[in-house]
This record gives C-alpha cells, structure tokens and sequence, in this order.
C-alpha cells in the first residue's frame, strides 16, 4: 500500500530534487523533509500544499497526497456543463470563434476535444474528428499516415509530446503505450532544412495545407477539469495555406 512518505520520495526522484533541493524550494528543513519521507514525521496540511507546489504536481496528484497524508482532497473535478465552468466556455468559445477562419479546439488531460470552431470542424472532420473525439485513438490509427504528408516528423512530435505529459503526471500507461507506437510506425525523419517550428501538412484532394499551433493553458486552475486543459490554434505556414482555409471558409 502506497503511504504519504512512498508518494512524496518517489514524486522528489522523478523531478530529479535532492532532498536539500526540495527543502530549500519549499522553505522546510532538510531534516524534516527527511523525517517526512521515513515516515518519522507526518505533514499538516499546509506542508502537502507547500510540497506540491514546490514539486509541480498536478492538481490530481495533489489530492492523492493530502487523501494520503489523512486529509480530504482539496481541488474538485466539475462536470464541463457544470454552471461555475459557464465564465470558462465562455472564455474558450470567445478566443475559438475569433480564430476562425482558422481551426482551433480545446482538449481535456486525455486528450478528447470538447469545443471546436467551425474552421476545426471542417478540416478535422475529413479526419472523422467531431466533439468528444478521442484525439489518442485518432493518433494511433491508419488514417493519419495518408493524409499528414510529412508524417514521420508530425508522428515523432506527437510521441514527444505525449512522453513529455506522461512523465509530468508521473507517468500515464497509455500516452506512453501511444507513444510508443508513434515512434515505431514514424520510421527515420529527415532533419535537413529544419523549420522554427514543425508544420503539419495536410493532404486535402489536390492540394496541401500546412499548418503549425500554440497552445494555450488556464495559469490559475484549481479544478482538475482545467488543470490539463489545453486550447490549441492553428495558423497556416505559407500564403497558399492561408488561402486554402479562406476557400474552405467561404464554401461552408
């Protein structure tokens, strides 16, 4: 049975923090912070917060600590319909619809779209992308590979990504399992002639649209709805992108 002590060593190690390390970012002694993982001592309350925020962990993770340490959890997972998360759709329908013409949609921590703009509706639905997708099992599958003309770089990307959100969490088996199967089924990438930042280019009929994205996050999340709550935009990489999604735009 995982204890407080067996968490808190094991999330140090994985943030690569000696114990002095962790003891100055938290402002405790290193003695204690000792005790605390030999279970010689037991944290308040406080301490757990203080640790966690020290050690980045997610909101999720920072629940199970306190559940651990004999606390009740502190941060609530609110159902996305929820009428406290009205100011939230309404923030991420607001920056989705002024980016139209080009796509954009917002991913929870696993990775399901829950909004869409009309743009991202267009272009991810040749891709049988709609609402509630599961952009892990979308990843995985056999369509990407002939429609992404630069696939083995797009799919080693992708297996980043994933690898670099599964170790934040402490580890998630089946980003890694995705992961995983991203990097076998790229094959070798080219690396001449790198780009400031990978495009994806679509096969779309005879023609191609190449796109890149940023990403954007709430910084103040207390519930675990947002806490991995991702807004991703894209925006062509060339002019003739650009007219291809206008083109899309005004046939819809």
């Amino acid at each position: 049975m995982t204890t407080f002590s067996d968490s808190l060593k094991s999330w140090r190690k994985q943030r690569r923090f000696s114990q002095l390390d962790l003891a100055l970012e938290a402002e405790v002694s290193s003695r204690h912070l000792s005790f605390l993982e030999t279970g010689r001592a037991k944290p308040s309350r406080e301490m757990v917060d203080r640790l966690g925020e020290a050690l980045h962990l997610p909101l999720a993770v920072r629940n199970q600590m306190l559940t651990l340490a004999g606390f009740a959890a502190r941060y609530p997972g609110r159902d996305w319909q929820d009428a406290q998360m009205a100011p939230i759709r309404a923030a991420i329908d607001h920056m989705l619809m002024r980016h139209d013409p080009y796509p954009g949609f917002a991913l929870d921590r696993m990775w399901r779209v829950v909004r869409m703009n009309q743009s991202a509706q267009r272009l991810f639905g040749l891709l049988g992308v709609r609402e509630g997708a599961d952009l892990l099992e979308v990843s995985s599958s056999d369509l990407l590979p002939q429609v992404i003309v630069n696939w083995p770089e797009v799919a080693q990307h992708l297996a980043l990504r994933l690898r670099t959100e599964s170790a934040g969490r402490g580890g998630d088996a089946r980003f890694d399992t995705v992961a995983e199967e991203l990097t076998k089924a790229a094959g070798p990438s080219g690396t001449e002639d790198t780009p400031p930042v990978i495009p994806t280019i679509y096969r779309i009929g005879d023609q191609q649209l190449s796109l890149f994205s940023t990403i954007a996050q709430f910084g103040t999340a207390e519930d675990l709805s947002l806490d991995d709550l991702k807004i991703e935009l894209f925006f062509p990489s060339d002019d003739a992108s650009k007219e291809v999604l206008l083109g899309m735009a005004g046939a819809a």
